[in-house]
């Protein structure tokens, strides 16, 4: 009795996933498949991974989605470190101003980056105060990879410190009984211990940046195509059978990225010998 209560419950919650999960990944499949006759064909894939503008578009969404991904990890890593060894009282307080922007409306985020970068924003108004020149930032590459590192943050920042707050202090003493310095303790020791946390704060930037488009079309003023821009353009142009076939190559790559291991999230399990 009781589980046919439970799936009554869940009855709202699986025809949400069918309307708005299964349907639109069914429909998908069948524009990729499928011609202007309705004919099956792999025509439209076969496009999708030959068209030279696609490709292009694929590898700079590629060196992006990279860039943004190392620079996360380059500013998360070592801040998890330094929260998780203050003593400041009430580190949650201090996590939720790190991962604030979140909450915040993603147009508003959007455009107070523009607002900074632009030609006549605070950064060139306080550079043009101190008597320096000013700079081009806006509407260029690297007008996107700073909206993307400045998104994305927050999803490496997290998984990271939980793994490093959870670090059994014992493994470090016990490094530095044996002799080692602090670069061999971090090396031996705490990298490896987090390493779960690192390769999926990793997989949370790196897919989600691979497959957007909004902040290269807000940040990049529509003179730099990612391939989440090709495929929006596809759709909203009408061209729904090419933009399927590359929409679902996007989603395989998609996939693919998101099944890399995460390994054993339990840090007693990862010490490794000096």
């Amino acid at each position: 009795m009781t589980n046919k209560k439970n799936i009554w419950l869940s009855g709202p919650y699986i025809i949400w996933i069918a309307g708005f999960i299964i349907l639109p990944i069914l429909t998908i499949v069948y524009y990729a498949f499928t011609d202007a006759t309705k004919k099956f064909t792999f025509s439209n894939i076969v496009n999708a991974v030959t068209d030279t503008a696609n490709l292009k578009a694929l590898g700079l969404t590629v060196l992006l989605a990279t860039l943004a991904t190392l620079i996360c990890l380059l500013l998360a890593y070592p801040l998890a470190l330094c929260l998780t060894k203050s003593r400041i009282k009430n580190k949650t307080l201090l996590i939720y101003l790190f991962i604030l922007p979140i909450f915040m409306n993603f147009m508003l985020q959007m455009v107070a980056i523009n607002v900074i970068l632009e030609d006549n924003g605070i950064i060139n108004s306080l550079l043009q105060a101190l008597g320096l020149p000013k700079f081009h930032i806006a509407n260029t590459f690297t007008a996107i990879l700073i909206g993307m590192s400045y998104d994305y943050f927050p999803f490496m920042l997290l998984p990271i410190y939980n793994t490093v707050s959870r670090i059994d202090k014992d493994y470090i003493n016990a490094s530095k009984d044996l002799g080692a310095n602090s670069l061999k303790t971090f090396l031996k020791v705490t990298f490896p211990l987090t390493l779960p946390g690192v390769v999926s704060g990793i997989t949370m930037v790196f897919v989600p940046a691979i497959s957007d488009f909004a902040i290269a079309e807000m940040l990049g003023g529509g003179k730099i195509m990612l391939i989440g821009n090709v495929v929006e353009m596809s759709f909203t142009k009408g061209h729904y059978y090419q933009g399927s076939g590359l929409a679902l190559l996007l989603m395989v790559f998609v996939l693919l990225s998101s099944l890399i291991p995460t390994g054993d999230s339990d840090t007693e399990g990862g010490a490794i010998i000096l």
